[in-house]
């Protein structure tokens, strides 16, 4: 079977521990759901707030460092931003030839105006911009975000035809997302339509796109911070599974023959 690797978006991680208290960025049982399926897992870790050029530098060495230089090529699925990452690498990093698929999951293709307004109130702000300071917050990660800094990115990093690409979009109405997406939700509703809370449906969709989900931006991942009392979407680990299956549809992956128990612990690589 393929090794899968789970991608984070900007801001994340693989996983947080404290102590003996850990979670994962994926999470709600999508890695068991992936490992149920004999599927090889790799968590990849990359600079939270860095530019995709530096974060798909380091998913390329992770890569190398788990899978080697050759072997079997793998599958992505990315979050986010983690979906531009992935691109970059597979065209400008010469790993096409290790990559057979990548699903991008609420990608800003096409750019965040989110982005776009984080940028000019960082602009004005002086003390906005001493704070980014004092954190040792990078901005290149949003900069990168931005629509300008999309249309170029898109003209520099085609797809590779040897890859198969594919994503998909996400969309809650505003009084459906957490508390402290509802000031991106609106920018971006007013800029460019039905979103996520942070990203677009129209700005998530590239190449094939196979749906748009139910969920908000963290919901995508498993991370519900809404509750759901009216047509619930509840826990999207099925829905991870349903990628799969399309996958294996199209001939990128192959049905299990015999699927080893949900709850299994996930095999990492």
């Amino acid at each position: 079977m393929l090794p899968i690797v789970l991608h984070h978006g900007i801001f994340g991680t693989d996983r947080v521990r404290f102590g003996p208290i850990g979670w994962s960025y994926f999470g709600g049982g999508i890695e068991c759901e992936i490992a149920s399926r004999g599927h090889p897992l790799v968590m990849a870790k990359v600079s939270k707030t860095g530019s995709i050029a530096q974060r798909a530098a380091e998913l390329k060495q992770t890569l190398v460092d788990r899978l080697g230089d050759a072997g079997k090529r793998i599958v992505i699925l990315a979050h986010s931003m983690g979906g531009l990452d992935a691109r970059y690498m597979i065209r400008k990093l010469d790993m096409a030839h290790r990559v057979a698929a990548l699903v991008t999951l609420s990608t800003p293709h096409h750019g965040s105006s989110y982005a776009d307004w984080m940028l000019r109130n960082i602009d004005k702000s002086r003390q906005a911009q001493m704070l980014l300071r004092f954190i040792r917050l990078e901005l290149d990660g949003v900069r990168d975000l931005t629509r300008k800094a999309a249309v170029r990115f898109n003209e520099e990093v085609p797809d590779h035809p040897d890859v198969a690409y594919f994503s998909i979009s996400a969309s809650r109405p505003w009084h459906r997302v957490p508390a402290f997406l509802l000031h991106s939700h609106r920018v971006v509703s007013r800029a460019e339509g039905p979103n996520d809370g942070v990203v677009s449906v129209k700005s998530a969709t590239w190449a094939t796109h196979l749906e748009t989900w139910p969920a908000d931006h963290m919901h995508m991942v498993n991370r519900r911070l809404v509750l759901e009392f009216r047509n619930p979407t509840g826990n999207v680990r099925g829905r991870y599974a349903g990628v799969l299956d399309q996958l294996a549809s199209r001939g990128i992956l192959r049905h299990p023959i015999v699927a080893v128990a949900p709850t299994a612990v996930p095999t990492m690589i």
